[in-house]
């Protein structure tokens, strides 16, 4: 105590002195954040930081220095760069070459019919075929898109939220003509239905009907797919959106905890699948807040899971995450500059101690990336990995002044903000009732307001900006995409046993309207080429389409 107040006495000196003249001569600068900050950390500002209590030791409670005892001193994170485009071979092609150049996943970029529930030839989908990501409205595509990969040897990640159950039959039936069984299969699927009502806006259902589908399938895979994980919150979106650091987190977990207690109701075991659930986020530009936001969500997630949940295993209280670098923080003008943006969002999330990554590539200001720029996004992960030093010691910002300041106050914040959202009735009906995409709007708005005001530097936008024209090549859509799916899909129509189609889908239609699992049935149909748009009509018809607030009339 005694030094504590020795370090207070000389900081008021050095503040009265030192300090004050030199920022007589030189003004602080105004500093734009999420987070308002000291211009000094000392002891005394982390003076009730208990480390056993609060920090601990890697691979132990709270967590907060990482999930694993030696983390990457044993393992890197997993690379499954976020990728897919056109036709399914296309993909295909892209996704064996990222493969060879040592990607050890794959992370399935659909198109947004495909992430709609639309097949490729309904007219309302013509312009946007193969566009963000691939075109895959059937089992068909999934056999091209992975064929010559065998598919148990990679890591899995499929991109839709709601039609997440008919993505992933498609991945288990294509398995099957490989001769590998559901259960050799691993990798996440995104089964978070809020984070479209919340941010994407690729909504199909209403929430308990979109709800029903992730549980079911969730209880499906715990029983056939044992070393799949379930990404119940696609906090990436949200942040992309324009929410802040804090708000993230707790709207990340205020979604976590509606699925979790939805699969308690059905009485399933919180140690049987909380073990399986992961995250996905974003990593923005300001470095030491996200490194912070890690540890934060960390022990608020461990925390959570043991004194509210009552999770008994080690691995049902683990945040486990895997970020994406912000595509938002990426900018057209000056597009080389975003390399140096990713590598620094990269390092972040290392030195926060994720388990996944993706790098955006720097050339997503224009377009979807060239391979040239995915091998470079690539490429800065693994000299992040074998070249930097960052992989060498456990939590190697861990005891900072700032970062434990910051780590406390991101947990401090995203508890309170949490119940905010709780009093309001939880996530499901704060989102209902327009509150929580107000937040969000709110948040966006100061933002860009910085931006356009100068407050908020952005390089080559509102300073050191240049009339420099482009040198590099940009990925066009090939228009040529949408006719191609379209003539597949008819021959796939001709060729296929329509009959066992249409029963197969008066079954989805009759489970739907039933209590029962609908993975097997949606599976039946997929393994007999119905398509992603004739199943979601046939769910459509029974729970109905959702309708924004922000558009009821």
């Amino acid at each position: 105590m005694g030094k504590l107040s020795e370090i207070e006495k000389k900081q008021r000196e050095w503040e009265n002195s030192c300090l004050k003249e030199s920022l007589e001569k030189y003004p602080e600068s105004e500093i734009p954040s999420d987070l308002s900050k000291q211009c000094l950390y000392t002891p005394k500002d982390m003076a009730d930081l208990d480390y056993l209590r609060d920090l601990g030791f890697p691979g132990e409670y709270p967590y907060t220095r990482g999930i694993h005892p030696a983390m990457y001193r044993s393992r890197t994170w997993g690379i499954a760069q976020y990728s897919g485009f056109g036709t399914p071979e296309d993909t295909n092609k892209l996704f064996k070459f990222l493969l060879s150049q040592g990607q050890n996943g794959v992370s399935m970029a659909c198109d947004l019919p495909t992430q709609l529930g639309y097949d490729s030839d309904n007219p309302i989908a013509k312009a946007d075929v193969g566009g963000v990501g691939v075109a895959c409205p059937s089992l068909k595509e999934a056999e091209i898109i992975f064929d010559g990969i065998p598919m148990d040897k990679i890591r899995i990640l499929g991109s839709t939220s709601h039609p997440h159950m008919i993505l992933w039959s498609m991945f288990i039936a294509a398995a099957e003509k490989q001769g590998i069984s559901s259960d050799k299969l691993s990798g996440t699927v995104v089964s978070d239905y809020m984070t479209e009502y919340i941010a994407r806006g690729n909504y199909i259902l209403p929430p308990k009907a979109a709800e029903r589908l992730s549980l079911d399938f969730m209880e499906y895979g715990l029983k056939h797919i044992p070393n799949l994980s379930y990404m119940v919150v696609d906090a990436y979106s949200i942040r992309e959106a324009g929410c802040t650091v804090v708000q993230e987190g707790a709207f990340a977990f205020a979604t976590a905890i509606a699925f979790i207690e939805a699969a308690l109701e059905r009485g399933i075991d919180i140690d049987e699948f909380a073990p399986r659930l992961s995250f996905n986020s974003a990593i923005h530009m300001n470095l030491f807040e996200e490194v912070a936001k890690y540890r934060a969500l960390r022990r608020v997630w461990a925390k959570l899971m043991k004194e509210r949940f009552g999770a008994k295993k080690p691995a049902s209280l683990w945040f486990r995450v895997g970020p994406g670098t912000g595509g938002s923080t990426l900018t057209a003008q000056q597009a080389e500059n975003n390399i140096v943006r990713v590598t620094l969002e990269a390092l972040a999330a290392i030195l926060g101690g994720v388990q996944y990554l993706h790098t955006s590539s720097f050339d997503e200001g224009h377009g979807i990336p060239t391979q040239e720029a995915v091998t470079i996004a690539l490429r800065t992960q693994q000299i992040l990995a074998y070249e930097s030093g960052v992989t060498d010691v456990v939590d190697p910002l861990g005891g900072s002044y700032y970062i434990e300041v910051l780590t406390d106050r991101i947990e401090r914040e995203v508890i309170d903000y949490i119940n905010q959202i709780e009093a309001r009735g939880g996530i499901i009906k704060a989102t209902e009732s327009g509150w929580v995409q107000k937040e969000i709007a709110r948040s966006s708005y100061l933002k860009q307001k910085e931006i356009a005001e100068g407050q908020r530097i952005i390089v080559g936008v509102n300073k050191f900006a240049s009339d420099e024209k482009i040198s590099f090549e940009i990925h066009r859509r090939d228009p040529k995409a949408a006719e191609e799916m379209k003539k597949r899909l008819e021959k796939l129509r001709r060729e296929r046993d329509n009959s066992a189609v249409k029963r197969c889908l008066a079954e989805i239609g009759k489970v739907a309207k039933g209590k029962d699992n609908l993975t097997p049935v949606v599976l039946n149909a997929v393994r007999n080429y119905a398509t992603i748009g004739e199943i979601c009509g046939v769910l459509k018809g029974v729970f109905g389409e959702y309708q924004s607030p922000a558009f009821e009339a």
